[in-house]
């Protein structure tokens, strides 16, 4: 039983971490948050998991789920990209690109880098996000429906 219990909160890869198993890690989170569920994003962060997400500060499961709550009420269209920037022991970089649209309709980018540190059990307890939107027209937008955010070339043409 208790062997179950420890594959539910395991979040593999763990640290410490290789280039490989790092850029897992930050695929299997960008994928985390593709689904834009709260309840389930929740999983990949230890209980007392602290952020930092721009001006707002966070700890734990709870304000986690009512902070994406909030946040995927507003960003509609939500499709994310993360690429992975460093990484150490047990801790990892990564730069992000998501595109969102609000109430209005007015398309966004956002741009962005975090830097995670992990527990032992391979979920995060820290994460800290710094980002800047960038208004968009459609004809400006990568990650329109039916393409594969991963298959997108981002580099610096797009800038």
């Amino acid at each position: 039983m208790a062997s179950s219990t420890a594959a539910q909160t395991t979040k593999p890869p763990l640290p410490p971490f290789t280039a490989e198993s790092a850029k897992i890690k930050v695929k299997a989170a960008q994928d985390l948050w593709n689904t834009r569920n709260p309840s389930v994003v929740k999983n990949g962060y230890t209980p007392d998991s602290i952020w930092r997400n721009r001006d707002t500060f966070l700890k734990g499961h709870n304000e986690i789920v009512e902070f994406l709550s909030k946040k995927w009420s507003v960003e509609n269209g939500y499709r994310l990209r993360k690429e992975l920037f460093a990484f150490t022991d047990n801790k990892i970089a990564v730069q992000f690109w998501y595109e969102w649209h609000d109430t209005t309709g007015q398309w966004w980018r956002t741009y962005g880098l975090e830097d995670w540190t992990f527990a032992e059990d391979g979920r995060m307890r820290k994460r800290q996000m710094s980002g800047n939107d960038v208004k968009l027209s459609d004809a400006e937008r990568w990650f329109k429906e039916g393409i594969d955010v991963n298959e997108v070339d981002i580099s610096e043409k797009h800038w």
